[in-house]
């Protein structure tokens, strides 16, 4: 998908919230808002909204001198680590484990301060496991599943990977190996390896970075290394809205030597209009 006017507007309102997280400096907070416009006015409507926030983030964190949401990071991870037993708890209980861990982490993908200031983690896994999903593409996932033997399994937030992580394990305890995937530097709350480690992923399978600080995918702006890893993947799992709009192109999703099953909230009006979904609709497509 690419840039539409209603953008505009969000991207100001991410560079507001990582300026009131990253500083309580008025002067600085004033500097930061209109330290961005060019950026907003130079995007390429042409390209999808993430690549334009990828370069307004850059922009934010040279002004500030810092990565404004690494504090929050730390407190969403430490917040969704306490659900863990609970929610570990919950798949163990369900008739199909692995649908029940597949919808946490479709739950998990609220949290993100691109969008959002403050989150309800524990309410929003109540109403995610209570609402039936837009796209329920479920079935063809298992399946494919079962003809696979390792997974490439693109992150996408701090405090969301504790609910990767739990999908994980359970697609570890199905036999299939994963190989996960954090960002390579800090970016708006995206995960890195760091986060990993806090969280005990690392503990359950093996972590990469993509050597970038991209928001979502952008494979022409990652390494050589990592576009091989995601060339020669079969069955790809990608988190998260930056992701699907980086990646998602109907009918070239897939093809004879790649899957890619995405599961996000559609969080924002533009992609839930383009898809023709409400705001808010749970998806694995």
């Amino acid at each position: 998908m690419n840039v539409h006017l209603d953008c505009f507007p969000c991207f100001l309102k991410q560079t507001l919230i990582a300026a009131r997280l990253g500083t309580d400096d008025l002067i600085m907070q004033e500097r930061l808002v209109k330290g961005v416009l060019d950026e907003i006015g130079a995007t390429d409507m042409n390209r999808p909204p993430a690549y334009s926030t990828t370069f307004l983030h850059r922009k934010i964190r040279d002004i500030l001198g810092k990565d404004p949401f690494k504090d929050n990071k730390s407190e969403y991870n430490q917040k969704a680590l306490k659900l863990y037993p609970a929610l570990k708890k919950m798949v163990h209980d369900s008739k199909d484990p692995l649908w029940t861990a597949a919808r946490l982490a479709i739950a998990g993908n609220i949290i993100d301060f691109g969008i959002y200031s403050s989150i309800d983690i524990e309410g929003t896994v109540k109403r995610a496991l209570e609402t039936p999903l837009a796209v329920d593409n479920y079935a063809e996932l298992r399946k494919t599943l079962n003809e696979a033997d390792e997974v490439l399994y693109l992150l996408d937030n701090a405090g969301e990977i504790v609910f990767d992580r739990i999908l994980i394990e359970q697609l570890k305890d199905n036999g299939i190996k994963t190989k996960a995937v954090a960002k390579g530097m800090p970016v708006l709350n995206d995960a890195t390896l760091y986060d990993a480690k806090e969280v005990g992923l690392t503990d359950v399978c093996e972590v990469i970075d993509n050597g970038s600080d991209c928001i979502g995918t952008i494979l022409d702006m990652t390494p050589e290394t990592f576009r091989d890893e995601f060339e020669n993947a079969r069955l790809v799992i990608s988190k998260g809205q930056g992701n699907f709009e980086t990646l998602y192109s109907p009918g070239k999703s897939a093809s004879k030597n790649k899957q890619i099953f995405f599961l996000l909230q559609s969080k924002c009006e533009v992609v839930s209009r383009e898809l023709g979904y409400e705001k808010g609709a749970m998806l694995l497509i």
